[in-house]
């Protein structure tokens, strides 16, 4: 799974993407600061099975800090965006290109209202409208895709008789885009079934926004909630039920490097954060600290941060963490590590996609698996859950 990282630039998004993955990426106070994207490791957060089995765990692929899970997970930070760059307009055609793999899409805006749409400082820029012409940049992509080769489609739909949901899976297989999609869009958009023929260009780009909505879901992180402006502009979020999250980016960032050098203790998420050792504080130091605890963490509840990672994987994509063990038993590997390993599985997977993930030896062997809670074997369809812990039993071993 790969979370793609947009905005507009000067709207926070390559500060977001370095919070998120503590990977070093050029940030600063000018248009395009990310021409080429970034891409980083960043950590979903999810309560750790070991609490539930009363046992102390190991982990080897994750980390777990007082019973939370740590999964490691794909994100990448892709140029910022302008109007027209469907049109190839800034770097668009190239942003757009980059989002090609992206399993689901995390649009940072500037909430404040402090940069207008080409990401320059003004005294004010609805907020709103840069959501609006993300999501119209994109759908005008897909949709110049579509139309190039469109009566070359309707010609095979009409001569051959082929699915229009096939062909146009065919066209946008390079975009991530799966038949499913295509299907439940055409539901959504109410042409399941109508001749395309008969479509014109505003059922055809109805379409591609639900193609969109349905194979790139996207969720908006309302970054600089710090700042005065931004409460009023989360509220006309509100009131329009926009999918986001209020962050504050440069808070996050600021209490994971303080964590780094153990000026604080600051677990992704929390709620607040303990100083470690007040004397090797400067007043700076202690300032920032407390202006993150007043203006973010007492009004907001967090950084959110976290939040919107977590969000973007376990809600938008509906993954399920599940522990694959060889020892069912003692909940470990064959080294003897209990609950080394923990993967976010896609919605929907099942026991043989987990041992597909784990090593495709496995799957070619693949016998049977073992719900090691209940101790059940369970057959090659069995759609995982959430905390499940897993022994694969296959013909074939790993290393």
């Amino acid at each position: 799974m790969l979370v793609g990282i947009i905005g507009k630039p000067n709207s926070g998004k390559s500060t977001f993407f370095s919070a998120a993955t503590l990977v070093d990426v050029p940030i600063a106070n000018y248009p395009f600061t990310t021409i080429k994207p970034n891409i980083g490791i960043a950590y979903v957060r999810v309560k750790c099975v070991c609490k539930e089995l009363k046992v102390k765990d190991n982990p080897i692929n994750s980390f777990c800090i007082d019973g939370n899970r740590f999964v490691p997970v794909k994100m990448v930070d892709v140029a910022g965006l302008v109007p027209g760059a469907s049109k190839g307009r800034g770097l668009g055609n190239k942003f757009l290109d980059d989002l090609r793999q992206a399993d689901a899409l995390i649009h940072v805006v500037d909430i404040s209202g402090k940069t207008d749409s080409e990401g320059r400082i003004c005294e004010y820029h609805d907020p709103l409208k840069d959501i609006e012409f993300v999501e119209e940049e994109f759908d005008l992509w897909v949709n110049s895709i579509i139309e190039k080769d469109w009566p070359k489609i309707i010609r095979r739909a009409e001569a051959e008789g082929e699915k229009i949901e096939a062909l146009l899976a065919e066209k946008l297989s390079g975009l991530s885009i799966k038949e499913r999609d295509i299907i439940e869009a055409l539901a959504l958009s109410n042409l399941k079934g109508k001749n395309p023929t008969k479509w014109g260009e505003k059922e055809l780009f109805l379409l591609v926004k639900n193609i969109r909505k349905v194979s790139k879901p996207m969720l908006i992180a309302a970054n600089k909630v710090d700042l005065s402006s931004s409460k009023e502009n989360i509220e006309a979020l509100k009131r329009k039920n926009i999918n986001f999250i209020p962050c504050s980016s440069e808070a996050e960032l600021l209490l994971k490097k303080a964590s780094k050098k153990g000026l604080v203790k600051y677990i992704p998420g929390d709620k607040d954060f303990e100083i470690e050792d007040e004397s090797r504080l400067t007043e700076a130091q202690r300032n920032s600290l407390n202006l993150v605890r007043e203006k973010v963490l007492k009004v907001w509840g967090s950084t959110g941060v976290q939040e919107i990672v977590n969000s973007a994987f376990l809600r938008l994509l509906g993954a399920v963490a599940v522990y694959p063990v060889e020892d069912e038993n003692n909940f470990s590997d064959k080294k003897g590590n209990v609950l080394p390993d923990c993967y976010l599985m896609k919605r929907n997977s099942t026991a043989i996609d987990l041992a597909n993930t784990i090593h495709s030896d496995l799957a070619k062997g693949f016998l049977y698996a073992i719900d090691a809670k209940r101790k059940v074997r369970l057959p090659s369809d069995y759609v995982l859950k959430d905390s499940d812990v897993i022994k694969i039993v296959s013909t074939t071993r790993r290393g």
